[in-house]
């Protein structure tokens, strides 16, 4: 972390990538819990349960081996995963002086975010409502109905694949909140160069 970034920004860099990294670990159990779905649909209990000691504590070691790996991986990487996600949002910006107050890219920067963020907003309101609602004449799917068709395999990376959806969203407004003002003004200061 060279550069001069403050200690808000490090703690975001910090959440987001913290929330990638056990997001990432969810997905994997939740494709691992998958393939032992397929390989075995029911009886996984009962079988674990019937083999003798030994075995038991060697598919518990197993899964906390493989569980350890990947926490030592993401600590591994926890530097320059924090500091990737640091110099892909909070950039160092260079603005030409005749540009740096204008209350006119600020108004429509504003604007513009704000008109991103509502329909970001939007879709996952409406998204969310038809996936947890259903109508009254009962014809559609729900997330109900759904989970009672899959595996738990499935739920469990359905959950992952959702989470990373949301840090996706969470880190494309974090870019858009702190490089939108610049992104226009660049823009402005393009347009204005070869007019």
């Amino acid at each position: 972390m060279s550069e001069n970034y403050t200690q808000k920004q490090k703690k975001i860099a910090l959440i987001l990538y913290i929330a990638i990294s056990l997001t990432i670990i969810v997905i994997i159990a939740g494709i691992v819990y998958t393939i032992a779905d397929i390989i075995m649909a029911t009886g996984k209990m009962e079988l674990f349960l019937s083999l003798n000691f030994g075995y038991q504590i060697a598919v518990i070691g197993t899964l906390f081996a493989g569980l350890f790996f990947l926490v030592v991986y993401f600590f591994g990487l926890y530097r320059k995963g924090v500091n990737l996600i640091l110099k892909n949002i909070f950039r160092k910006k260079v603005y030409n002086d005749k540009y740096r107050n204008r209350i006119g890219v600020r108004i429509a920067a504003g604007a513009l975010m704000l008109s991103i963020f509502s329909i970001i907003l939007g879709i996952l309101v409406a998204i969310f409502y038809d996936i947890f609602t259903a109508p009254s004449n009962g014809n559609r799917t729900t997330l109900t109905t759904i989970f009672k068709e899959i595996s738990q395999g499935q739920v469990v990376l359905f959950i992952g694949i959702l989470l990373l959806i949301i840090i996706g969203l969470v880190f494309a407004l974090n870019y858009l909140w702190y490089n939108g003002y610049y992104t226009i003004l660049r823009l402005i200061e393009d347009l204005e160069e070869e007019s």
